[in-house]
């Protein structure tokens, strides 16, 4: 028997948690000693024999992605043809469009001025995209560790994400912030 080192590129870890996670279910396997590195997104794994089909099956019960890393490519970043990384880009995408949909909001809500009747219902219309399709990257990977148990920074950004967006529906259909003509003002707790 022979000791055999693969490394294995990693895609879908969001923290390092992850990474742990990753890292557990790879050290159950017999015979082999793994370390998984959230930063370089990497799977370093030494054992006996061992078959990188397997490992890459291991990591994929885990709820994430693995493959044998690609040949190196020679060209520079930014040059023409250069590889490009798509998860980055639509990550980009998604934080410059919520960035431009939620500070209409920010500027509503924090200067009574600016509010008009019905004010509410234009920062709904903008909020509920950041809300859903803006944070749908921590709401998948949310779902992904629920369904193995496990709850990582992910789940606090998705709850957090959803606790605050049900509130302000509720207020805005229920509670009365929906009102025309309401508006919110700055007040300090405490003073008469």
């Amino acid at each position: 028997m022979s000791m055999v080192d693969v490394e294995l590129d990693i895609a879908g870890m969001t923290c390092a948690s992850c990474a742990t996670r990753i890292e557990r279910k790879l050290n159950k396997l017999p015979g082999v000693e793994a370390t998984v590195n959230y930063a370089t997104e990497k799977a370093r794994v030494r054992g006996e024999d061992v078959d990188s089909a397997t490992l890459i099956a291991a990591v994929e019960s885990a709820g994430y992605q693995a493959a044998l890393p690609a040949p190196t490519v020679v060209e520079a970043a930014g040059e023409p043809g250069a590889p490009v990384d798509r998860d980055l880009v639509s990550l980009r995408q998604r934080l410059l469009i919520s960035a431009a949909l939620s500070v209409p909001v920010a500027v509503l809500s924090m200067i009574p001025a600016l509010q008009f009747e019905f004010w509410q219902w234009l920062a709904l219309t903008l909020t509920a995209p950041v809300a859903v399709w803006g944070a749908w990257p921590f709401h998948r990977a949310a779902a992904v560790n629920a369904r193995h148990g496990a709850a990582t920074m992910d789940t606090l950004i998705s709850v957090g994400v959803i606790a605050a967006f049900g509130w302000s529906l509720y207020a805005l259909f229920f509670g009365g912030a929906g009102m025309p003509g309401m508006t919110m003002t700055f007040t300090l707790i405490g003073t008469p």
